[in-house]
């Protein structure tokens, strides 16, 4: 192991507190017209990443800490991260498997606490390394999945990830033992970050949820990443909401909203515009947690400041939104209902895939063998690559080829099944051409509020 000591920069650490269930306390703080937001912030010098924690925390809106890890640690190049760190070459996260325990605890201290969980992100479907490290160092919350961080990510064979998993979860759930309740969200709701029909992102991440349930995780988050259209996403979310109250064996759960991650604007106008309706959205369906954007997010990975400021404008923003009323379904704009389109389509891929099998792992390896989750644009070798998508006119993702999912008779299609490249490139920018549009008076404001940039 080598890494930068805690001399270096860091103090000494004493015995860390017991860490809270992060769940626990993101469903206190949040939820009913309140927010609690989230960057998603990884820097390789461990200095930075607790200057990175220490501004998060400090920030005026309630948040929790994020550590991104690098992505040599996230397919498990370790010699590489090894290599980085040896010739000082900055890393695009924190390697916390390649630094000493003493290091990352000092990172940690005085930061972490009752007021203020940390959550590990990563991105691996191998991560193995990962949780033992996280084990050793009693960080009881991540996040992921045997298809999320799968599927888009590499070129893993799915059943090795549904194994990776299965064994991780049951690793995790160890920490009991010691009294920490280990928490994970899953990824399942953000699949490719654009062009899947929302109904699929309920499913897989509900899916997911279940599955990290059945190998005894009791503390639950699940995202839902926004996409198009305010009401769809509306949908989405209560739907999700829903499926969760009717399946989830755990009343330890909350949703976890993402800003867009297709192709973000450019302008910081369109950037904040963007933002603040997902902190709407999350507050309109009551979703607990927002993980923010920031405006450098079209052009570079943005800074400790920006995220700072993405978090307060999204904070600010959930605020106001809540007095408005937007916390109150009756005020919520179109598609009010639960038993909405989406609802139904989530519900018969959910349905249909545990019938397949008891074990949801092996459930989840037979609905992708047979197309009965099929994930559009996705080019793994376990996804079938045969259902497509289409935004309409209206701005609503539909499907335009279900291929072989079991939603003949229910889903809402858009247009032909045929999709030209022009319409893959013209779908893939629709939201950064929509929110990079000039104001239409001078002046405009950013949803009512200036924000200084």
């Amino acid at each position: 192991m080598i890494g930068i000591e805690p001399t270096r920069g860091l103090r000494p650490v004493r015995q860390a507190p017991t860490p809270v269930d992060f769940g626990e306390f993101v469903r206190r703080e949040g939820g009913g017209g309140r927010l609690v937001v989230q960057p998603r912030m990884g820097f390789g010098d461990p200095v930075r990443m607790r200057e990175g924690l220490l501004a998060t925390k400090e920030a005026d809106a309630t948040t929790v800490g994020t550590v991104t890890l690098d992505s040599y640690t996230r397919v498990g190049d370790l010699a590489a991260v090894e290599s980085a760190l040896r010739q000082g070459i900055d890393l695009n996260g924190y390697p916390v498997v390649s630094h000493p325990p003493s290091t990352t605890a000092a990172v940690l201290e005085g930061v972490r606490d009752a007021t203020f969980p940390v959550q590990i992100r990563h991105g691996s479907a191998t991560p193995i390394d990962i949780f033992w490290t996280m084990m050793r160092l009693r960080l009881n919350a991540t996040e992921g999945g045997p298809v999320s961080y799968c599927l888009p990510y590499g070129r893993t064979p799915l059943n090795e990830a549904v194994r990776n998993w299965a064994g991780c979860c049951e690793l995790y759930g160890r920490l009991r033992q010691v009294g920490i309740e280990p928490h994970l969200e899953t990824f399942g709701g953000c699949m490719m970050g654009q062009l899947c029909p929302p109904s699929q992102l309920v499913a897989i991440s509900l899916l997911e949820a279940l599955f990290f349930a059945q190998h005894g995780i009791r503390s639950l988050s699940l995202s839902y990443a926004q996409q198009t259209h305010m009401g769809q996403d509306q949908e989405a979310v209560r739907a999700l909401r829903r499926l969760c109250a009717e399946l989830l064996p755990t009343g330890n759960w909350h949703i976890v909203v993402y800003a867009y991650m297709g192709v973000y604007p450019e302008s910081s106008r369109g950037a904040y515009r963007l933002l603040g309706q997902a902190a709407e959205l999350a507050v309109s369906t009551g979703a607990e947690r927002l993980i923010v954007k920031t405006a450098a997010e079209a052009r570079r990975i943005p800074t400790i400041y920006e995220n700072v400021l993405a978090l307060e404008y999204a904070g600010r923003t959930a605020e106001l939104a809540a007095r408005r009323g937007a916390a109150d379904d009756r005020t919520a704009t179109g598609h009010e209902s639960a038993d909405s389109q989406t609802y139904a389509e989530a519900r018969a891929l959910v349905e249909r895939v545990l019938d397949l099998d008891g074990d949801i792992g092996r459930a989840l390896l037979a609905a992708f063998r047979h197309g009965y989750l099929d994930v559009p644009y996705c080019v793994h070798p376990d996804n079938a690559g045969r259902t497509r998508s289409r935004i309409g006119a209206d701005g609503r993702l539909r499907w335009a080829d279900i291929g072989n999912l079991p939603l003949s008779k229910i889903a809402e299609l858009s247009g032909s099944g045929r999709i030209t490249s022009t319409d893959l490139m013209n779908d893939l920018h629709h939201i950064r051409r929509r929110f990079d549009e000039p104001p239409r008076e001078l002046g405009e404001s950013i949803d009512g509020e200036l924000v200084r940039v």
